[in-house]
């Protein structure tokens, strides 16, 4: 049977990164990179889980800050692997995000290393909310202040990604690329936007 430990083993490379925030270089591969390699390890491993888990399961996880940042994972994360290019990879976010603001209210994501921690802003980063895009700015602003040596520049880089995501949530209300996977008519100022920018972040119709 497959435990937290083991989806948090194979995010993190080690367990040991929620704690000291050390973590293998060749996670990036699988946290940024993706490709169907990625994709398809993940949903090979784990696809059952993601199912128990989007049908309101694995309730136990919620307990301890460590397996909460798995059920997120399962919820924001591998979804977006498993179902890429669909609009079934954003289905499990409402829930993803919900668990998140959860474990930002009771402290869990403090308990964590800044590495672990910023997986529980990302549902944030994912929402169609200026307010919570704000909110997802502003935790990351606040770990690349608390980021260790040697990780600056990692965390910098997430705190772009934070700004660049709220900026189209800003500008549009919503996330323009999703709009075809979504079977959401996109605005002329939309197509205009899509046309200019290829941006989509990892989900192509």
């Amino acid at each position: 049977m497959t435990s937290y430990q083991d989806v948090l083993e194979y995010w993190f490379g080690t367990t040991s990164a929620l704690e000291d925030g050390n973590f293998p270089q060749e996670q990036f591969q699988i946290w940024f990179g993706g490709g169907d390699a990625v994709d398809r390890e993940i949903t090979e491993r784990f696809a059952g889980l993601v199912e128990e888990a989007r049908d309101g399961g694995l309730q136990s996880w919620l307990e301890r800050a460590e397996s909460r940042l798995a059920l997120v994972l399962l919820l924001d994360q591998f979804t977006r692997n498993i179902y890429r290019g669909t609009g079934e990879a954003f289905s499990a976010d409402a829930l993803a995000l919900k668990y998140a603001l959860d474990a930002i209210e009771v402290g869990h994501d403090t308990a964590l290393s800044p590495i672990a921690r910023s997986f529980f802003y990302l549902p944030l980063e994912h929402a169609e909310s200026l307010d919570l895009q704000e909110r997802c700015v502003t935790l990351m602003e606040n770990l690349t202040h608390q980021a260790p040596d040697g990780q600056v520049e990692l965390f910098q880089g997430f705190l772009d990604y934070a700004v660049q995501h709220r900026d189209i949530i800003a500008q549009f209300g919503r996330f323009p690329h999703r709009n075809a996977l979504l079977s959401r008519t996109s605005t002329p100022e939309e197509e205009a936007y899509l046309e200019a920018n290829d941006v989509h972040f990892g989900q192509k119709a």
